[in-house]
């Protein structure tokens, strides 16, 4: 594996450590500078997920339950790709969201919204040998979260990517285009100004299907100078 492949990123693409108006990162970024720690043959080589077997409706989320969940559903389809414009493949990529009352299926979140019995909210697909992936879902719903006054998160779906080992895991969020809410989103507008707008989707008729779903398309670059922002 050649080192390149871990260096580290360019200044001005990723959101920092410390943004002052995303109040829960004063609490968790670093005082001191970082120290580099070397990598060993363990880090870089495993565990491995490329021979993870995924079950069949992973990458459908409105179909892991006895019904269809409540909501609108959509497709989120997009390419993985390096710097230079060529695919990633096999990569394996992760989603968790909440459902379309704006609350996640999870024992922390004590939103006043209703759960939807027919909806967890995860799931993985692996890219193809052209680095595409799918997805199937529900657009998610916003919801408050206390960061400060009516603070209101914008529609948004996490996404993991993992390389060939977890060391080269990157997680990033997926809005949708011209949310008003991104404006006033300050975990939004901690990106860079003119990296954030990568982070939107873009709305895409040609992967919509008639009378099911719309379509979005949400292509991640994984380094360079128009690299997906990641956390």
């Amino acid at each position: 594996m050649k080192e390149e492949t871990y260096r580290r990123p360019a200044a001005g693409q990723h959101p920092p450590n410390l943004s002052p108006d995303y109040k829960s990162t004063a609490g968790r970024s670093p005082t001191r500078p970082a120290i580099v720690l070397p990598q060993t043959l363990s880090e870089i080589t495993g565990p491995l997920l490329q021979n993870e077997r995924l079950d069949a409706n992973e990458n459908d989320l409105t179909r892991q339950r006895m019904a269809e969940p409540l909501g609108e559903r959509i497709i989120v389809q997009g390419r993985v790709l390096d710097e230079n414009g060529r695919p990633v493949p096999n990569a394996m990529v992760e989603i968790w969201q909440c459902n379309a009352a704006g609350r996640y299926h999870h024992p922390g979140d004590q939103h006043d919204a209703p759960l939807d019995p027919n909806f967890y909210g995860g799931g993985r697909a692996r890219a193809d040998a052209e680095g595409r992936y799918k997805f199937v879902t529900i657009k998610p719903g916003a919801y408050p979260w206390k960061n400060h006054h009516n603070a209101w998160r914008p529609a948004h779906i996490h996404f993991s990517l993992f390389g060939p080992a977890f060391a080269t895991r990157l997680i990033t969020q997926m809005y949708f285009p011209a949310d008003p809410l991104l404006a006033f989103d300050p975990i939004y507008n901690s990106v860079p100004d003119g990296a954030r707008e990568r982070l939107q989707a873009a709305f895409d008729m040609d992967l919509t299907q008639p009378e099911w779903a719309l379509g979005y398309r949400f292509d991640i670059v994984l380094r360079g100078r128009n690299a997906t922002p990641m956390e």
